[in-house]
């Protein structure tokens, strides 16, 4: 035991045995990471460095200036800046909320409930994970206008509940839950929500936790709902805006480079805030291929 004893694989402290795998993990850092520093200094760099060459990676005399041109360009406009930022709070959290809700359910019933045709719907919902947005765009368009959803917030809520990978994912985590805990919850005499509440969603927090921000990624940075299905201006998403916003801007001026970089800043943090609060659960998820 004490020979094994400093090979540990998770030691207290710094040992030098770390060094060969930090070394091998560093690259992997950097490529990451490096984009993110880009994008927060970036936000934050003046005219002069901007247009700086070579490029500055890290800015030298940060300043406010382009958010105070994104905030002044955004009161030129009728509707104001805090009504897109309501409208995609309220999609985006309504729409994580759905989808991980419908997207467990499923996830129980087609892994521990026997019913006909199970197995096909796992297989349809594999298949829409090879399909694009806009491989299905004009069939869901003609689906959001028959059921009458155009200009409402249906339209930009529906079509991104069904996401097909946070099924999948939670699925194979749901797959690891031991058939014999189910079975002897069923003999306690609990029901079928009482398992999903108390068994299912307490062993699934990791994956359910990954799923949460695979869905806010794909809510909070979408501009087709907004584009297609929205003609009203105060039911579109602060994406939209600022995606307008900023490709007006740099059309016309020069000045619409610093508002479009702080544009995206705004659009990454709340991306990168959620996965810091949930990375413990994301890092379970990769870590392990199931329950033990």
């Amino acid at each position: 035991m004490a020979a094994y004893k400093g090979h540990r694989m998770n030691p207290d402290k710094f040992e030098k045995g770390q060094i060969k795998i930090i070394l091998m993990v560093l690259p992997m850092v950097l490529l990451c990471g490096l984009p993110i520093v880009f994008i927060i200094f970036h936000a934050f760099k003046p005219m002069e460095e901007l247009f700086a060459f070579p490029p500055k990676f890290i800015t030298t005399h940060p300043t406010l200036d382009n958010f105070s041109k994104l905030v002044k360009a955004s009161r030129a406009g009728s509707i104001p800046l805090s009504k897109y930022v309501f409208n995609s709070l309220f999609v985006t959290a309504t729409v994580v909320v759905g989808s991980l809700l419908f997207s467990t359910m499923a996830a129980y019933a087609l892994s521990k409930i026997r019913f006909k045709g199970a197995k096909t719907m796992m297989q349809i919902n594999q298949i829409a994970l090879m399909f694009v947005s806009v491989a299905v765009m004009i069939p869901r368009y003609l689906v959001v206008n028959k059921l009458g959803m155009i200009d409402t917030y249906w339209a930009e809520i529906l079509p991104l509940m069904a996401l097909p990978v946070a099924l999948f994912l939670i699925k194979q985590f749901v797959d690891q839950v031991p058939d014999s805990l189910i079975e002897a919850a069923y003999m306690d005499g609990a029901s079928e929500w009482t398992i999903y509440r108390k068994v299912i969603i307490p062993l699934t927090k990791p994956a359910i936790a990954t799923a949460a921000i695979l869905v806010f990624q794909q809510v909070w940075t979408n501009i087709e709902a907004s584009n297609y299905y929205i003609n009203d201006d105060s039911l579109k998403t602060l994406a939209f805006y600022m995606n307008t916003l900023t490709s007006t801007t740099t059309t016309n001026t020069v000045a619409g480079q610093g508002i479009a970089a702080a544009a995206s800043l705004i659009l990454f943090l709340p991306n990168l805030i959620l996965f810091c609060i949930l990375q413990n659960n994301v890092m379970n998820t990769m870590a392990h291929s199931g329950i033990k």
